[in-house]
């Protein structure tokens, strides 16, 4: 029996008594991780465990296979040597994508929690991002372990690259939107607000558009690049409680000091009677100025939700009415004066 091939069978099966060992303590290993409060062990050993095992037989293999000519040393054109570099860049590769997702997948959710962020809608784009260059710089790594010119690939891929932007300008756009919306955080989903001409409750985030229910009961999907450019009301931050303006007209000659405070008395009231109202801040009246035929004020008071909105407009209003009735005090309506010269001949 030829000497080299006993020689490469006692490599081959050291390399699998190895790699059985390896398997082994890596297996001991983990064991001992689960026990550490840290996870970072954890997926240290989920990302070279298995390629850390197939490192060991595949090198026992080469050695074996080129140390005791069992093959030559190039085949066609391409070496051994360029065989197992390409063998350990793939399982390298295989390493840092392994490792690189358990982190972000692991730690993102942490960081998302610890800063009340929605980084967990971003983890999905980040996984793919990194999953594709990952392997693309393989795929480079490869070419050159293979004396393959990557110069016109390059070049190639840079045209393509460019013009794939080009065409995803709107869709990049958006995700890095998203991106932003997820950091910066202007609103949540269940807030009430106002994007440009839209107003509504956010009921979607997502990592292209951002979907409203409008108080006509519509949904409104809005690209997440418009959000970022555009200017966001939040009626839910800092938090739900809202001031309502009630503007008011009385005519020419009422005593103020009677209207004013029969507003404020209208507004303690509505305090009293309803669950709608705020006794802190305190209601105010503000007579603001003098209009063509009346004189013009705001009543301002606060509302602990801005459902409520509606509610307390009609509920003061109504009594606004009924009171200036009773108190005889006039609310004008809009009025001109024409005045007419009788010119006769004499």
């Amino acid at each position: 029996m030829d000497h080299g091939i006993l020689y490469a069978a006692i490599t081959l099966a050291a390399g699998l008594v190895l790699g059985c060992i390896t398997y082994g303590i890596i297996r001991w290993l983990k064991k001992k991780a689960d026990t550490t409060e840290t996870r970072l062990d954890d997926i240290i050993l989920m990302a070279v465990g298995t390629p850390l095992v197939i490192a060991v037989i595949a090198l026992s293999a080469y050695i074996a296979l080129t140390r005791f000519d069992i093959i030559p040393e190039s085949l066609g054109g391409i070496s051994t040597g360029q065989v197992i570099n390409a063998v350990f860049i793939l399982l390298g590769a295989w390493i840092a994508s392994v490792f690189l997702q358990n982190l972000i997948r692991t730690y993102g959710v942490v960081i998302a929690e610890k800063t009340e962020t929605d980084l967990n809608r971003l983890i999905p784009i980040l996984l793919m991002i990194i999953r594709y260059l990952i392997w693309f710089v393989v795929f480079l790594l490869l070419l050159a372990v293979f004396q393959v010119d990557i110069t016109p690939f390059l070049a190639g891929a840079g045209i393509a690259g460019i013009a794939l932007a080009l065409a995803a300008q709107d869709l990049l756009g958006n995700f890095l939107g998203s991106a932003i919306i997820a950091i910066d955080k202007p609103f949540r989903i269940g807030d009430r607000v106002r994007i440009d001409s839209f107003f509504g409750d956010v009921v979607s985030l997502g990592p292209r558009s951002t979907r409203i229910k409008t108080m006509d009961n519509q949904i409104v999907t809005i690209p997440n690049s418009t959000i970022t450019q555009g200017v966001v009301i939040n009626y839910a931050m800092p938090n739900r409680s809202l001031k309502i303006r009630i503007p008011f007209s009385v005519a020419y000659g009422s005593d103020m000091e009677k209207v004013t405070e029969i507003l404020l008395d209208i507004a303690r009231e509505a305090a009293e009677k309803t669950s709608w109202v705020m006794t802190d801040p305190a209601p105010s009246v503000y007579f603001l100025e003098f209009g063509e035929s009346s004189l013009n004020g705001r009543l301002l008071l606060w509302t602990y939700y801005y459902d409520y909105e509606w509610d307390v407009k009609d509920w003061v209003n109504r009594r606004i009415a009924r009171r200036f009735k009773e108190e005889k005090i006039e609310i004008p309506f809009r009025q001109l004066d024409i005045w007419m010269r009788n010119n006769r001949d004499s």
